[in-house]
């Protein structure tokens, strides 16, 4: 693969925070866009690739009744309320 520049504008304020945290890490102000925009890229593609999980399973008629999430959810909460009381 052949990498290509690609040019954005950014606003002063976001470019000295962008210089400054690629300095602290040892990279330059491109290298360290870059990396961020692959793991923006790559975090869009795990959550996309979650949701359709999620429409899969409904698809095949994978679904939890909403009545039995909100009791384990609250169950969840009545747990959780308890371990806090007994630290307090």
């Amino acid at each position: 693969m052949t990498d290509t520049a690609l040019a954005t504008p950014i606003d002063a304020s976001l470019r000295v925070a962008l210089e400054t945290l690629a300095a602290e890490r040892g990279l330059s102000s491109e290298e360290y866009a870059a990396e961020a925009l692959r793991r923006v890229v790559e975090s869009d593609q795990d959550f996309r690739a979650f949701i359709q999980e999620g429409i899969d399973a409904a698809d095949r008629g994978e679904l939890i009744p909403h009545e039995e999430v909100m009791a384990e959810l609250d169950a969840m909460i009545a747990e959780h309320r308890a371990q806090c009381q007994k630290v307090a």
